[in-house]
């Protein structure tokens, strides 16, 4: 594939970021609009910490918001810990052109001498040593003076005094290669021309273009996201904010409302903010970012996965919601659920569900054996003695009800509460309680007339003889 290439580069060290889903969102979008490549490396090299499972994470949790390996356009994964020798190369290669030396001291000894000469930082003592490589002997680059301008495409320019930044290591002690050396030779071997990532990066930046100059090469187009904050506008964190894109996934949230909204924090659509992939893909320019935080609503979020429901089929929308209705966990057996009897009340939860998992709870009185009964609604309800009578004389017209559908059982239901003096709203509060045991719900006719004469009336009649 020729064109720009992109890429996002993760860790294979927890759940997949909506953070990292937003910036892989603009680059896959940026990728396939301007026929290039979107590059997937997994950088792996903290052993401790990288697992299998989670690389095959990242990849599923890519494949869920549309990013697949299937797509001509993408390409990868690669590993991050296959490239060493690359890595090591590139640093002999700034040893040999004056941009790195050796350093034996350690971070005591840093310490040590800033104390005595009232520093901070390294302040490049064994620049002019000649050491060689060593036992604990770490390399360092050689930061020229000036200063380095990094030219941003959602920031503008921005400058750093190079004064300000310290001689930072390439090689650890043990020769392993640092992060920010693997990951410019790892850009430059893929030949990354885009480096889209969040605003946190943007620190690294003068350093990795240091050394993207040092060792030959044009360095890409950068671009920093802005970041993602909390309702308290600050950043969000995995320690006090839900920010794995697998937890949304399996609560139930549309991958189409999700990469939808993710689009939206820090660039605008044009036109209504509820828009198909094409559009966005057609549409989105990194220009158009804007360098302001992103507030990550969940709220919002829920909106949009709402009207990403209601946008369904009925039958989708049944379909969608199999994994909750059937899952272990669902509140009522799997071999109660009813497939016809849930396609009934289908339409009339729809509108109701904010995720797909909300599916399973707003209809599981009707696959229980018997309804879970809220004790503060029952005893609200049927405090007022009018409920009680209400239901009573319900289960009389009910059992002599023709037609059990959803218009007669309302009439009938109405009738029977202006004979006690009760508007609908009242009088169906006692039938609701029996019957699912809430006084909240789908539909109630709707409900009833699903749940069939038999069932209903066992229920209502269970009900009156617990008030007796």
């Amino acid at each position: 594939m020729t064109g720009p290439r992109f890429r996002i580069a993760p860790s294979p060290t927890g759940y997949f970021h909506v953070g990292g889903a937003r910036t892989a969102l603009f680059n896959w979008a940026l990728a396939r609009r301007l026929g290039g490549t979107f590059v997937l490396r997994i950088e792996d090299t903290d052993i401790e910490r990288s697992q299998p499972e989670w690389t095959q994470g990242i990849i599923d949790a890519l494949a869920w918001i549309g990013i697949s390996a299937d797509d001509p356009h993408f390409e990868g994964p690669y590993f991050q810990s296959e490239y060493a020798a690359e890595h090591i190369a590139a640093a002999q290669q700034l040893v040999a052109g004056g941009h790195a030396y050796y350093c034996d001291m350690t971070a005591a000894d840093v310490e040590a001498r800033n104390k005595a000469e009232g520093n901070q930082g390294y302040q490049g003592w064994s620049r002019d040593r000649g050491l060689g490589p060593g036992p604990g002997h770490v390399l360092r680059f050689r930061v020229p003076a000036g200063s380095t301008i990094v030219h941003d495409l959602v920031r503008g320019d921005v400058e750093f005094d190079n004064a300000l930044i310290e001689d930072f290591v390439l090689l650890r002690g043990n020769g392993s290669p640092m992060f920010l050396l693997a990951n410019v030779v790892d850009d430059m071997s893929m030949r990354i021309t885009h480096v889209l990532r969040a605003e946190e990066h943007l620190s690294n930046t003068p350093k990795q273009q240091m050394m993207w100059l040092a060792l030959g090469h044009e360095a890409p187009v950068w671009a920093h996201l802005p970041l993602l904050v909390n309702e308290q506008r600050k950043k969000i964190s995995k320690r006090r904010d839900k920010v794995a894109l697998e937890q949304y996934r399996d609560e139930g949230y549309l991958p189409e409302a999700m990469v939808n909204y993710l689009m939206t924090l820090g660039w605008t659509p044009k036109g209504d903010e509820i828009q198909p992939w094409a559009q966005m893909e057609g549409d989105f320019l990194l220009e158009d970012v804007n360098h302001s935080p992103a507030f990550f609503d969940l709220k919002k979020l829920a909106a949009f996965n709402g009207e990403y429901i209601r946008a369904l089929t009925v039958d989708q929308f049944a379909a969608a919601c199999r994994p909750w209705l059937l899952a272990a966990d669902a509140p009522f057996p799997a071999d109660r659920f009813d497939e016809q009897m849930f396609l009934a009340m289908a339409p009339h939860i729809q509108p109701r569900c904010v995720t797909l998992a909300d599916a399973a709870g707003v209809v599981d009185f009707l696959f229980l054996p018997d309804p879970v009964i809220d004790e503060a609604a029952w005893a609200k309800t049927f405090g007022a003695t009018e409920s009680v009578a209400v239901l009573r004389d319900s289960i009389v017209a009910y059992e002599a009800v023709v037609d059990w559908t959803a218009e007669s059982l309302k009439a009938s239901l109405e009738a029977t509460g202006e004979a006690h003096g009760l508007k609908l709203g009242k009088a169906q509060a006692s039938v609701r309680v029996a019957v699912t045991g809430r006084t909240v719900g789908p539909p109630l006719f709707e409900a009833l007339e699903v749940l069939g004469r038999a069932e209903t009336l066992r229920r209502m009649r269970a009900a009156e003889a617990t008030l007796a």
